[in-house]
């Protein structure tokens, strides 16, 4: 591109219209579909943190499980611009941010998609016509890498040869595995990618600055072609479907259409450095400045983390993650920590909040494209303003934490990754700022300790979920993956697994034909898994049948268990898993062997089932019971489903709320869910069209949840679903539950028979977790909690000088934290506890003043009877008591006739083998040393005290000892 094109290029291509340019060429000229960016929170892959590229929500499609019935399934070619976060996992940018000017940890993945459709030839052919025609790019700046090859990859010769169609020999380069070969893991789908790199200046040969990671030549557009399978052992396959992934970072782009030589220096950078100048008071505005050019307080650095960081923060926020203190939530506190200590520290932000002003410049630079922002603006202003205001407690602990961890490392070592892990993990700490501090001292980070713990974290995490997939399979990998899900299509022609029948009850399926035998993936000489017969030496099998009504884990629900047979074989199944649109059975043979074509009766575990389909009913009713009464009584409130856990004893739901539910609130939602009960609601299921069913105006969907089309709608209504698809705005559904569930439920509401509102927490800012117990479980918990109403009540009923109401109080008070009840009986009871504990002490302190009291009324008598001496000696015993024998020596002075004798008084505990002696007199008496009395009269007896004239006091051990101190007492 000309310097001419450049100095007009800002207003040619502002950032909008060259997002709508890349969208439109794919989609208009070549037929692709325009795909929504899925949320950058992947709420459906364990395995993500953030999504971190564009292919990210078309796994299921390159793994081959994609469902049937949902609308991706039927995708060909697709185009987007794909929200992406790459800060910690595997793709981490984080810690480069601001120190050059091309790294982000949000940034935008245009991209192109081909799913066994298109290839090699017209991927690039398109990637070519899209740079040096729709945007008019010089074709003499660009350069291409392919696939050299390596011992276990053939070179990608296919690539280069079409290449050497658009450019000359010299401009198509190879490079190794490191830069163009993509995996998706360990094993499973890969293949060779190319790059298009773009050089900044110009007329010259940048041939061998390609890939040297240089800020004037840079990559610009890969394209992945999807074609083998990554085996065990380490070989490829050849994959029967080959696909197109096609990446190009957006804000890259952008900066060369704008002819600027940095994505900061674009317009989409450019509006919020004036922002946080504002914000922050700064009286520098941002120079674009790297390195020791940026001068000792690195403020321009400062304003590029600020940026990005701000724009991680509310997408991230927007689509459903908070700040909290594990996993991505971590990650979004360090972000947001990392940013703030920049503000303050290199920009001199007067003051926390800052930061969560800069909101609503983000939203407007985005609204179009990504209206969510502007939907979500409030609630996201708000979680950043509160995790803001709390970060100063945070700096000041780990800043004194880290000053005494620094101070303990031995001379010649570095600091320890350990504590580094901990002031990240404990503290909030950016490692980055660990390493500055370190720095500061003289002291090296050990980097890889702090990495290798990460990782260590990390891997708990991956293997827990594998494990997860693994139970009760002898360790073997029973997974589904491309490899095998393209083998059961193209090579055994299977037809998808029939569930429809999950939804019956109390009926054996007959006649389910055995489609595949399968017994983890390289248990075969083939690799692939299935065998023709397998038998109880098999350990676990999976089985895929024409038809089941077996329930496969999904949304939330656990899978049914039970038995599949026949007359001369029989399995238990321990699990059931849905791969696409197959169903796999796990489990072992108990007797016998089963054959690819047997005939066999599927027979569900239906008690199982049944207070499985009781919870998830009545999550559903507690979803709808937490809108009605939090959203009616919080005008700004948004009840938000952030996820479900329904197995046979309780079941989970987590939703959107920025603090714990009071007492009452409980009460209400607990009453509301149990009116569904009380009123015997029908449980009524029908599948609509997706377009159809989303109108119903109390429909409750849950964010980021892709749904099939057609859909099942459940609906907990006096009113059947084809009532509301007809009259889809009718006031009336709003006081009913309506959602869409491909789970299994019951048929009336009255069958949950209880519903308990167990425990209401925190699991993460601004998301809320309600457990909750239905049938006989919520009976027993009610009945528990009725018990200890009763005996709390007693106990209630009981003097305050009763003996027993203070040992009653703590035996309770155990005995409610700890027991499973209604989260509104334990608050209840733990109140009513609360005010015996109070009559309790009030009683003590009334005993107390009592007993204090009559020891005054002896001391002042026996003071009065010796009027005529200046002073006494008395033994009183109320224990070692120091705050009786100060109200003692009180009140003593205040006596007109006492106050003129000094007093002696031994008191003894008969428990401790001890006694007290306090001497003391009054402001009369002038003639008494009350140190020097008590001293002499404990000497030789090893006394521990002190004093001074007017008063003093001392302990002795051995109560064997009071007379002979009374003696020396007397005689002083």
């Amino acid at each position: 591109m000309s310097g001419e094109e450049g100095n007009k290029s800002e207003l040619e291509w502002p950032m909008d219209r060259v997002r709508q340019t890349f969208i439109d060429y794919f989609a208009k000229k070549y037929d692709h579909t325009v795909w929504p960016s899925s949320p950058c929170v992947p709420h459906d892959d364990p395995t993500l943190l953030f999504a971190n590229a564009g292919m990210n929500q078309y796994k299921p499609l390159f793994l081959g499980t994609c469902d049937p019935n949902v609308p991706m399934s039927g995708l060909k070619r697709a185009v987007n611009s794909q929200k992406c976060i790459r800060a910690g996992g595997k793709h981490n940018d984080l810690d480069d941010v601001g120190k050059d000017v091309y790294h982000h940890t949000f940034f935008e993945m245009l991209g192109n998609w081909s799913f066994g459709d298109y290839f090699k030839k017209e991927a690039i052919e398109m990637a070519w016509k899209c740079l040096t025609e729709e945007f008019g790019i010089d074709p003499e700046r660009l350069y291409a890498s392919y696939f050299a090859g390596d011992e276990s990859s053939p070179c990608d010769e296919e690539s280069r040869a079409i290449w050497l169609q658009f450019l000359p020999e010299n401009r198509v380069l190879p490079f190794g595995k490191e830069d163009n070969f993509w995996e998706m893991g360990a094993t499973g789908p890969c293949g060779p990618c190319i790059e298009i790199h773009y050089d900044r200046i110009g007329n010259r040969d940048a041939s061998k600055l390609v890939n040297a990671d240089l800020p004037d030549v840079i990559e610009i557009w890969n394209n992945v072609f999807i074609q083998f399978n990554r085996e065990a052992d380490g070989s490829i396959r050849p994959l029967p479907a080959r696909h197109i992934d096609t990446g190009m970072g957006f804000e890259r782009l952008v900066s060369i259409l704008q002819g600027v030589s940095s994505n900061y220096d674009t317009d989409i950078f450019q509006p919020l450095f004036v922002a946080i100048q504002q914000a922050t008071g700064c009286s520098e505005s941002y120079s674009g400045k790297i390195g020791t050019e940026d001068g000792p307080l690195f403020r321009d650095m400062a304003y590029r983390v600020i940026a990005d960081h701000i724009r991680t923060l509310c997408f991230a926020i927007a689509d459903g993650a908070v700040p909290s203190n594990d996993g991505r939530g971590y990650v979004l506190r360090r972000v947001l920590r990392r940013a703030v200590r920049y503000g303050r520290q290199n920009l001199n932000a007067k003051q926390l909040g800052f930061f969560s002003t800069l909101v609503p410049t983000v939203v407007e630079l985005y609204k179009n494209s990504f209206p969510e922002l502007g939907e979500k603006q409030e609630m996201v202003t708000a979680i950043i303003a509160e995790e803001e205001a709390s970060f100063s407690r945070t700096l000041d602990k780990g800043l004194l934490k880290f000053s005494d961890m620094a101070d303990k490392v031995p001379k010649g070592q570095p600091f320890s990754g350990a504590d580094a892990h901990f002031l990240y993990s404990s503290m909030g700490f950016p490692v980055d700022l660990t390493e500055l501090m370190a720095e500061e001292r003289g002291l090296a980070l050990d980097r890889k300790g702090f990495e290798d713990k990460m990782q260590h974290e990390k891997d708990l995490s991956i293997k827990a979920h594998e494990e997860k997939l693994k139970a009760g399979s002898d360790g073997k990998d029973m997974r589904l993956v491309a490899e095998q899900t393209a083998y059961l299509v193209n090579s055994l022609h299977l037809e998808n697994t029939d569930d429809s029948f999950k939804y019956q009850w109390d009926v054996p399926l007959n006649d389910c034909k055995v489609k595949a035998l399968f017994i983890g993936r390289g248990e075969t000489p083939d690799g692939m898994g299935f065998l023709d017969t397998v038998s109880t030496e098999s350990g676990t099998v999976g089985i895929i049948l024409d038809k089941t009504a077996f329930y496969a884990e999904a949304g939330g629900q656990i899978y049914d268990t039970g038995v599949i047979q026949s007359e001369n074989a029989s399995m238990t199944v321990n699990a059931v898993l849905a791969y696409g649109q197959f169903v796999l059975h796990l489990g072992a043979l108990t007797h016998g062997s089963f054959q690819v074509g047997d005939s066999l009766s599927c027979q569900v575990d239906y008690q199982r089932r049944n207070p499985i389909a009781s919870n998830h009913t009545m999550t559903h009713v507690l979803n709808f019971a937490l809108k009605h009464v939090l959203e009616d009584s919080h005008a700004n409130a948004t009840i938000d489903q952030k996820g479900s856990s329904v197995d046979s004893s309780r079941l989970r739901f987590d939703f959107s709320f920025p603090k714990p539910l009071s007492t009452e609130e409980l009460r209400k939602v607990q009453d509301v869910t149990n009116s569904f009960i009380e009123r015997e609601v029908p449980v009524d299921s029908y599948v609509a069209s997706l377009d159809q069913a989303q109108q119903i105006s109390s429909l409750r969907a849950v964010f980021g949840e892709v749904y099939p089309d057609p859909v099942r709608v459940v609906a907990i209504s006096t009113a059947p679903v084809t009532d509301m698809l007809n009259n889809p705005q009718n006031a009336a559904w709003n006081a009913d539950s309506v959602e869409f569930c491909g789970g299994t439920h019951l048929q009336n509401s009255k069958q949950a028979q209880r519903f308990i509102l167990l425990q209401e927490e925190g699991i993460a800012k601004g998301i809320r977790r309600i457990t909750g117990l239905t049938q006989k479980d919520a009976n027993t918990a009610y009945e528990l909690g009725q018990d200890l109403i009763a005996k709390v009540d007693a106990s209630s009923a009981l003097p305050d000088d009763s003996n027993e109401l203070e040992s009653q109080v703590k035996l309770f008070l155990e005995a409610v934290n700890t027991a499973a009840i209604s989260a509104v009986t334990k608050a209840e009871l733990r109140l009513k506890l609360e005010s015996c504990a109070k009559r309790v002490i009030a009683n003590k302190k009334k005993q107390e003043k009592q007993k204090t009291q009559k020891i005054v009324a002896q001391v002042l008598e026996a003071a009065k009877q010796s009027k005529d001496n200046n002073k006494i000696v008395l033994q009183i015993d109320f224990g070692i008591d120091g705050k009786v024998a100060k109200a003692v020596q009180a009140a003593y002075g205040k006596d007109a006739i006492s106050s003129q004798v000094a007093c002696l008084l031994i008191t003894s505990c008969q428990q401790q083998n001890k006694f007290m002696v306090v001497a003391f007199t009054g402001k009369k008496n002038k003639s008494v040393d009350c140190k020097a009395w008590a001293t002499a009269a404990i000497q030789g007896t090893n006394g521990k005290g002190g004093g001074k004239k007017d008063s003093a006091q001392f302990q002795v051990m051995d109560l064997k000892l009071i007379g002979s101190v009374k003696d020396k007492a007397n005689s002083f």
